[in-house]
Order: structure tokens, then sequence, then C-alpha cells
């Protein structure tokens, strides 16, 4: 059976680790494209990081882990993926459909070889930029209806980098964390401010034990300077802090207070404006 373009099956969608699924042979995207027929049927081997069609939301985005995401490092990783033209035009086609897409319609789209969009494909997967399941494309179902076919669709997963890095999205939640504290009960907008700053900062805390691997997964820069105070080099919100700087640098003191605290840290944020830095310096106690 050819994984020719077609809308999936939702009922034969497979799951991957799904009992009476597909074989657990290894995955025929992984081989060397020179080494595939772009003739032959595409066997649609699962593979263990594959997504359950069936439970895909084209139209949602994935979990960001907003106070603790998969770092610069790894965003800057798969977006070099892009530079290849090849996996550029694959990756644009997928992310334009509103349905999962076969080997066989990515390299019709693109006028590649099938083998060769079958490689590509493969690479954007690992890199996490596209998510990978399997559906029978044919309609049919139980013996006889052949094995489902390897179907893309672009990654929940949300990548977003900026250097030197900078974390909008987490000021962002702590600033509609704190108007709506103060629409519902009727507080001081700069005092909600404080205290939703204040519980993502535990939040932040919760995830990690280093200060200083906190501090620099949040954007912040630290150096250490000849004082034995920490001085922060970057502001995560600077663009925030440039127009609004008395609120952010308030968000950052309360922020930063709180993940010392939670911590066990024994030191204190301070407020320590500074031309090329962060407003806050972290003191020993």
């Amino acid at each position: 059976m050819s994984d020719m373009p077609g809308q999936p099956d939702a009922a034969a969608v497979r799951h991957p680790g799904a009992e009476g699924g597909p074989g657990a042979a290894g995955d025929p995207g992984a081989m060397d494209p020179g080494a595939m027929d772009p003739g032959t049927t595409d066997p649609g081997v699962p593979d263990p990081g594959a997504t359950d069609l069936g439970a895909m939301d084209p139209g949602t985005c994935g979990d960001q882990g907003g106070l603790g995401d998969l770092g610069a490092l790894g965003d800057l990783g798969a977006l070099a993926a892009l530079g290849e033209p090849a996996r550029r035009a694959l990756y644009a086609y997928v992310a334009a459909q509103d349905r999962p897409v076969s080997r066989d319609e990515a390299a019709a789209a693109t006028g590649m070889k099938r083998a060769t969009a079958a490689f590509h494909l493969e690479r954007l997967a690992e890199d996490g930029l596209l998510e990978v399941g399997f559906a029978r494309l044919s309609g049919r179902t139980g013996p006889g209806a052949g094995r489902p076919a390897k179907l893309y669709s672009r990654a929940r997963r949300q990548i977003d980098v900026s250097l030197p890095p900078r974390r909008y999205a987490l000021a962002g939640d702590i600033l509609a964390s704190a108007v709506e504290e103060a629409q519902e009960s009727s507080v001081p907008i700069g005092e909600a401010v404080s205290r939703a700053a204040e519980q993502a900062g535990h939040q932040v805390a919760a995830g990690g034990t280093d200060l200083a691997d906190v501090l620099a997964s949040l954007g912040y820069e630290p150096r250490d300077a000849d004082t034995g105070e920490t001085q922060l080099a970057n502001c995560p919100f600077h663009e925030l802090a440039v127009r609004h700087r008395e609120l952010v640098c308030t968000l950052n003191l309360h922020l930063l207070s709180a993940v010392l605290t939670g911590l066990g840290e024994p030191a204190r944020a301070r407020l320590d404006p500074a031309e090329g830095r962060c407003c806050v310096t972290i003191t020993p106690a």
C-alpha cells in the first residue's frame, strides 16, 4: 500500500505502544536515504517517540513549561536544522497543513525524491520540530488493510530564542496573575504584582537546587563581584524595564527574593540599579 496523501482514518490510528500495533523493527526513516527505494511502500514502523494522532490537536500549543523549558541551547540546535534548504522547505510545507502529512505527499509537494524527503523529515522529528504519528490512509481496517503510514505534523513545542536571553512569557504570566488578583480582591496593583512575582519565584525554586543554575535558567547571567555579591549582567525583562522601570524592578526584586527563600540560600536580594545590568544584586546575609 502506498501512503498517498489523504485524510487519516481516525479509527485506525495506532499509538506506538499499543497492543497489536505494528512491529518493533527499526525505523526506516533513520536509514541512509540512498539505501531506500523511492517507489517502495512506506513500512510505517513506529518508534518510541511517536505521537498518537488521535490525541493530537494541531491548533493547540504544547505545554511550554514557562518556568523551566528546554533552554536556549536546545532551541538554537533545533533552529539550526532549518538552515538546510531541503529541511526548511519540508518544515514549511508540513507547518502549513491542517492535518498530518505523509512522506509521499511531502516529497511530491517539495519536488524531492521520497527517500530524500523521508530522511529529512526524520531529522526534523529528531530535532523536535515535527511530531510523528501513524494512521491508515486507505480507510480500510482489519486484516489485509496494510500497515499504518508514518505521518508528520508541526510540533506543538514552541521555540523562542533571544540573545541576550529574554523571558517575556514569564513576565506576562506574573502581570496577568497580578491583574486578576487586583480585580478579584480589590488590592493595589503594585501589591498584586509583588505577590504574583513571589509565587513565581517559589515555583522556580521548587524545580532547582543550585542558585547559579536557577539564575542562569531565568536569563539573569549571574556574575561574582569582587565584593562577594552576585551581580546580574542581564535583565530578562529588559524592554519592559526600559518603559516601566519601577514596576519591573519591583517584579525582579520579589521574584528573586522568593527564589532565594525557596532555595534556602543565606542571601538577600536588594535593589541596586546600574547601567548595563539588572537592577537587583544578591548580597550574602
